[in-house]
């Protein structure tokens, strides 16, 4: 499938029973990382996720411009591609806040939506010297092996609390052949602290009004991401929106655990 700025989209059909549920990542990550949540949510919905453009096996935009309305536009490509009417969509991270562009863009593409952590707020903020730019430009893209990239990244947090399965997953299909041998993050370093920059110049926050679906929007009680109070503004300003919060999970609590945040999306988008 194709997008805005001519990118090419890796679209995964994960299969199930039910309406369809698009299924969108976090900044770093892959469409593939949602297998085990999709096992999970499989006797209630149809499950569907794709590599946001720079990630996974998706394309990127030429030149590197990571404006997340870009990320809105993959949603739309996705939905219409894979003629969804209507679909459910869970999101997480910046892919919660790519399913809100998508639904303010073109109003009525989704039936429901449960966002886990959207990067949604007001107001601009600096960046250059924010954690996650720093930590992406650092970290780690090439390792001599699938198992090597497994271990290094595994052994450490963030990635060191993610669910195994999850991580399995992230590695296995978020790696691709390095051109002097061994393998390389799909991911490259430099686009994640590119699509981190331009997180704070969308208009999600400022347009919620306009989101008319159903909206959960969902935090990890132990979060450092997403504060309290800002959830619950985010939760105000929709028209139909609700707050859930889960105990013991942080920011990435859908890829800690997979299956307990499985069963909130299923009960929330079937209530």
């Amino acid at each position: 499938m194709v997008s805005s700025d001519g990118v090419a989209l890796a679209v995964h059909d994960l299969g199930g029973q039910g309406p369809a549920l698009v299924l969108a990542h976090a900044t770093g990550f892959h469409g593939r990382v949602w297998d085990p949540l999709a096992g999970t949510l499989a006797p209630r919905f149809h499950c569907w996720s794709f590599d946001a453009r720079g990630h996974g096996h998706s394309g990127r935009p030429e030149p590197p411009d990571f404006d997340w309305e870009g990320f809105g536009a993959d949603v739309l490509a996705v939905v219409g591609g894979a003629g969804l009417d209507r679909p459910f969509g869970f999101g997480h991270s910046q892919g919660g806040t790519a399913l809100l562009l998508a639904e303010q863009a073109r109003p009525g593409t989704f039936a429901g939506l449960y966002l886990f952590e959207p990067v949604a707020w007001p107001g601009p903020m600096e960046m250059d010297d924010h954690p996650l730019v720093v930590g992406a430009e650092r970290r780690r893209g090439d390792f001599a092996s699938v198992e090597a990239a497994r271990a290094r990244l595994g052994s450490r947090p963030p990635l060191s609390e993610l669910d195994p399965a999850v991580l399995r997953a992230y590695v296995d299909h978020g790696v691709v052949p390095a051109p002097g041998g061994g393998v390389r993050l799909a991911c490259h370093p430099g686009d994640e602290a590119r699509v981190y920059r331009q997180g704070v110049r969308h208009r999600a926050y400022a347009r919620l009004g306009s989101v008319t679906c159903p909206v959960v929007i969902a935090r990890g009680r132990d979060t450092q991401a997403v504060p309290a109070a800002l959830a619950r503004d985010q939760v105000r300003r929709l028209p139909r929106g609700r707050l859930e919060e889960l105990d013991g999970l942080g920011h990435l609590g859908p890829l800690e655990d997979p299956a307990r945040v499985a069963a909130a999306v299923a009960a929330a988008l079937t209530a």
